[in-house]
């Protein structure tokens, strides 16, 4: 499978991840992202012996869009370091079953991740597991026709599955989203949750990094401008 390069220097690969694709090698043993871009890497620059490409954050399996590696150690942790600093940028992409009420707003919530099912439950903030989750978004367009709304997702924490859940939660689970929309959406529709740029200081130089991936041109974001 083809890995469009967004952005690349000595320190930074940027990329458009495929749809249902994981990041990293998992149970399924399928072809994971992490493990295609090194091999790419070896290849095009005729490298020996095992390659370096440090994985800073993930994207779940289902969604596609823009991501981040650290082609060398220096990077990956100046790349973490700005994640825990919340200095690195990144904005999503959602289409959503219904209209929200409110055009714009922040969600928080406590979320526990029951990790023998890969399920993650919004709980009580006494839960002792829970972890809270805030996210902030903003309704761009609305579909009469479809009973679909797109949105604009920014996340101020990193929480597993956070975006999906947090969205079900508020009463507009994602389309597609079999895990967390289950009575709205029907095996076989692709999840509509796309990550859409990423924004962060260069690691290496004294400028910003400003990178946008649209989505694919088909249903449910063709419905939308």
């Amino acid at each position: 499978m083809n890995i469009p390069i967004l952005y690349e220097d000595n320190h930074l690969l940027i990329v458009k991840k495929p749809v249902n694709m994981p990041v990293q090698s998992d149970q399924s043993k399928d072809y994971d992202l992490l493990n295609r871009l090194k091999q790419d890497i070896k290849i095009r620059y005729q490298k020996p012996g095992n390659v370096y490409l440090g994985l800073v954050h993930r994207l779940d399996r289902p969604v596609g869009g823009v991501m981040v590696f650290a082609k060398d150690s220096k990077a990956a942790s100046r790349l973490s370091d700005m994640i825990r600093r919340k200095v690195l940028k990144r904005s999503y992409l959602a289409v959503v079953r219904g209209f929200p009420s409110k055009k714009s707003g922040v969600l928080e919530d406590y979320l526990y991740k029951d990790r023998r099912n890969n399920k993650v439950f919004a709980v009580s903030p006494n839960h002792k597991q829970a972890k809270k989750a805030i996210l902030e978004y903003n309704v761009l367009q609305q579909s009469e026709r479809e009973n679909l709304s797109l949105l604009s997702i920014t996340l101020h924490t990193g929480r597993s599955h956070q975006i999906r859940v947090q969205l079900s939660e508020m009463g507009y689970p994602l389309y597609g989203d079999q895990k967390y929309g289950q009575s709205v959406n029907r095996p076989g529709q692709q999840i509509a949750l796309w990550s859409n740029t990423l924004h962060l200081p260069h690691p290496t130089r004294e400028d910003d990094v400003y990178i946008k991936c649209t989505p694919p041109d088909e249903f449910p974001w063709s419905l939308f401008e």
